[in-house]
């Protein structure tokens, strides 16, 4: 069998039928073109038109990148800015100053984002461009080509930068500010919660759901729930000055808060006893966990607080409303989250779970860095935190464990109802003798 009819053998029967009639076009074409004056540019127009071959061409879009760069650098970034220092914290969602040291980590950690020339000797885009359109776009949740007027940017490039630029925040500064809380933050977390009334309290803990509009077809009925919208959950913890101590991201909608817990770290460490252990007392009975303020769907855990539904009586009243108003720290924390960086408010347009991933870290990461530089200490609440490290009824210690009966054990505390309705009583009486005196 010779290569021509093996080569026949593999097209279907209208792609063969279509090549014999281009080739016979072309052929009396040709013979046209010899015996005749026709243009030969007619005759190859008449040939692909025949064939029905439309070659698209790739349009071409000559951007002034220079002049982008240099029109961002005027109005936000010289000397004396066109723009003041409060709109650029309104459109950027932070100061310049930590602007800067952003995109000075990240330029130094990505090489995409240095400025280079391309093949032609011509300079490309620089750092504050491909940076300031990522922002732009988790700021205002806008499309890929939004910024290209202003930045002149394409469409590709701006995608490629978004995705760039959260997995270089994520890489650099997930250790720093997505950590768990260290001695010191305890100590600042424990002291606040007794000026206002929860003695040993670490935070609140809520779910978000953030909306998945491009989910693939065949993924939808997992991550669909009582809405039948694809959503995915984020668990959050979070204290009193809306800094995000704990993010579980991923799982898809059809699981309730109850699942997510089930499947997030959050208590590993303490199970394992690498946490820092919190020896406390109240109403004259110890305690050796913290506790979060929860919602009523989680479980009765010695490591959660919840409200009582339906409060009899002054004392579970006062305690009802206590819990309730401190238990919005997380939702406060989710409503400052959706309002700096709409692009976790609206639909995700992305099509790949693991950009989503990345996407939700690095808003959560850039939250608590504007937390953090926000913080006005002069007009801080002080505390003495030698004082609270001093005090006989508070002790912050680390105890490692390598057995698994000691695992067992601890495991087990935490999920004790008899603690929990016992930290719940403790508290109502503490919280009506802090109301009485």
């Amino acid at each position: 069998m010779g290569e021509g009819e093996a080569s026949a053998m593999e097209m279907g029967e209208d792609e063969w039928v279509r090549v014999n009639r281009v080739v016979s076009m072309g052929r009396s074409l040709f013979k046209k073109l010899l015996f005749d004056d026709s243009d030969e540019d007619e005759i190859m127009r008449r040939v692909l038109k025949g064939s029905r071959v439309q070659r698209k061409r790739r349009q071409y879009i000559e951007r002034d990148r220079l002049a982008g760069h240099k029109r961002l650098y005027l109005d936000y970034f010289a000397d004396t800015p066109m723009y003041p220092p409060n709109l650029f914290r309104r459109r950027f969602q932070m100061s310049q100053n930590l602007f800067l040291r952003i995109q000075h980590k990240v330029e130094a950690y990505e090489s995409y984002f240095m400025q280079k020339r391309d093949s032609a000797q011509k300079w490309g885009l620089s750092s504050l461009q491909k940076i300031t359109t990522a922002l732009r776009m988790l700021a205002y949740g806008v499309t890929a080509d939004f910024m290209d007027e202003y930045l002149q940017i394409g469409e590709f490039t701006a995608m490629k930068s978004l995705k760039k630029f959260v997995k270089a925040v994520v890489d650099i500064f997930s250790k720093e500010y997505l950590r768990s809380p260290n001695n010191e933050d305890i100590a600042r977390l424990l002291a606040n919660g007794e000026r206002r009334g929860f003695p040993r309290m670490l935070g609140s803990i809520d779910c978000m759901h953030w909306k998945w509009k491009n989910c693939p077809v065949a993924w939808k009925g997992q991550y669909s729930g009582h809405i039948r919208e694809p959503t995915i959950v984020l668990e959050a913890i979070a204290s009193f000055d809306l800094w995000i101590w704990h993010a579980f991201f991923g799982l898809p909608r059809s699981n309730n808060d109850i699942n997510v817990l089930e499947r997030s770290l959050i208590f590993s460490e303490l199970e394992q006893r690498r946490a820092l252990a919190v020896n406390y007392s109240i109403n004259g009975h110890e305690y050796t966990m913290g506790y979060y303020l929860a919602d009523d769907i989680y479980l009765k855990w010695s490591t959660f607080v919840k409200t009582i539904p339906s409060p009899q009586g002054h004392k579970n009243k006062l305690f009802a409303k206590a819990q309730e108003a401190n238990k919005k720290d997380v939702e406060r924390a989710f409503g400052v989250l959706q309002a700096r960086f709409a692009i976790v408010r609206g639909p995700a347009r992305f099509f790949h779970s693991e950009t989503l991933q990345d996407i939700m870290k690095v808003c959560v990461i850039l939250h608590n860095m504007i937390v953090k530089d926000e913080r006005d200490v002069n007009k801080a609440v002080e505390l003495d935190y030698e004082q609270i490290d001093d005090n006989p009824t508070i002790q912050l210690s680390r105890e490692n464990t390598n057995t698994f009966t000691e695992f067992i054990e601890t495991h087990q505390c935490i999920r004790d109802h008899k603690n929990h309705f016992q930290l719940q009583s403790d508290l109502i009486e503490h919280l009506w003798y802090q109301h009485l005196g």
